[in-house]
């Protein structure tokens, strides 16, 4: 008597099954290659450099600001030790991440701000003002400046600060310029005013190593290209949630899973297979293309394919339960995007901190796209990815769960 084939045997053939499915979808094979190039294309033109250091323009120069200032106070009678502190102001301008321009007129600073006049900066720290249409060319060996922000002052705000005469000065700011940031310089601007005049903050500030929480980035910020990384993996093991479940959804549709149970294949071997197919499948691009981006390092790479396989153990249960649907390619298109739009979230929870709610830490994906981002930036060790590690994996079994009853009994009811 024949035996029937090993468990093994039987896996084997349904994942060549598979495969061969999933090649002769063009639709989803196209797809996989596009986004796969797309990412790494997106990863490598994104800036891999933070600008640290804010550009402030004044007019007029400080130095035409420091003497009207002590030419009106010697007409206003101001004792001498009162004039020279002015010539202490230009320390007020050179705080650290702060580079002062300084303009002729108010006109010229507006037109730097709305991109009609080019600033450059060359490394001995002349600063070169260019009109872009004017016949003359491009500084050599001239860095290019984005002015930021802008004050034009009255000649005479200086002396007026000290007299108490409460100058007026023009605040202007480049469109794309945060509103904190804004009302920080205008804070900035405000004390350097009380400070001339004589007065005293009313509170004591501590020192900086006293409020700095966690791990100081001042001179080591992250980049916009070293923030993507990690998330190019979330993306292209979402991406593959599509591609299986479109794979189940025809398997019901066209009653293949039937076919397959007539033969020594059983319901568990199966759902085990789908289950290898889409994890196999989601790991290994999400691990091709962070090899690509350069994430694996000597001392992250246990803990990153870790953290991988869950996440593309993860999709591959969503891809289960959606495809148990067997809906048509349209239909199960957007059952899917149901069910992906809320576990995309986390990715720019991480990406854009504080722009999300608390409640964003309770979806599934958010232990996912955590780890990959602390992983791969801040090297994690595991002693405190271990919680994170768990809670993935919480949010795994559960999933998996459901996605296994599901699929289970609609299987059964074919």
């Amino acid at each position: 008597m024949k035996r029937p084939p090993s468990s093994g045997k039987l896996l084997l053939a349904i994942l060549k099954k598979d495969i061969r499915v999933y090649g002769r979808n063009l639709i989803y094979l196209f797809l996989t290659l596009l986004s796969l190039v797309f990412f790494i294309a997106i990863f490598w033109l994104v800036p891999d450099k933070v600008e640290e250091d804010l550009t402030f323009a004044i007019t007029p120069p400080l130095s035409v600001l420091i003497s009207t200032g002590q030419e009106e106070l010697r007409a206003q009678g101001a004792p001498a030790e009162v004039i020279s502190t002015l010539d202490q102001t230009q320390l007020a301008f050179e705080d650290e991440g702060l580079n002062l321009l300084e303009f002729e007129t108010e006109e010229q600073l507006k037109k730097a701000l709305l991109g009609e006049l080019a600033v450059y900066k060359r490394e001995t720290g002349q600063v070169i003002i260019h009109d872009p249409k004017s016949d003359q060319d491009r500084p050599a060996d001239a860095e290019d400046i984005a002015v930021d922000l802008g004050i034009a002052f009255p000649n005479t705000f200086l002396s007026d600060a000290i007299l108490e005469e409460s100058p007026k000065a023009t605040f202007y700011a480049a469109a794309d310029v945060p509103g904190e940031l804004k009302k920080a310089m205008e804070g900035y601007i405000r004390e350097m005013a009380y400070q001339l005049a004589g007065y005293e903050l009313p509170i004591t500030m501590p020192l900086e190593d006293e409020v700095i929480l966690g791990t100081d980035r001042m001179g080591d910020q992250i980049s916009t290209r070293e923030k993507l990384r990690p998330m190019l993996a979330f993306f292209i093991m979402m991406m593959e949630t599509f591609a299986l479940a479109s794979l189940i959804s025809n398997e019901v549709l066209q009653r293949t899973v039937t076919a397959l149970l007539i033969t020594p294949v059983r319901t568990s071997h199966f759902l085990l297979a789908k289950t290898i197919f889409g994890t196999v499948l989601a790991m290994g691009q999400a691990t091709i293309i962070l090899l690509l981006v350069g994430a694996f390092s000597l001392e992250n790479w246990p803990l990153l394919l870790l953290t991988i396989f869950l996440g593309s153990l993860l999709f591959t249960a969503v891809a289960m339960f959606v495809g148990a649907a067997g809906k048509d390619f349209i239909g199960q298109l957007m059952f899917s995007m149901l069910f992906i739009i809320p576990l995309m979230i986390p990715a720019f929870a991480v990406l854009f901190p504080g722009s999300t709610a608390a409640w964003v830490s309770y979806l599934p994906s958010y232990p996912v796209v955590r780890l990959l981002y602390d992983v791969t930036i801040y090297e994690l060790p595991w002693s405190e990815a271990l919680s994170l590690l768990l809670y993935a994996l919480l949010w795994v079994v559960i999933i998996y769960g459901i996605a296994l009853v599901v699929l289970k009994r609609k299987v059964a009811s074919l």
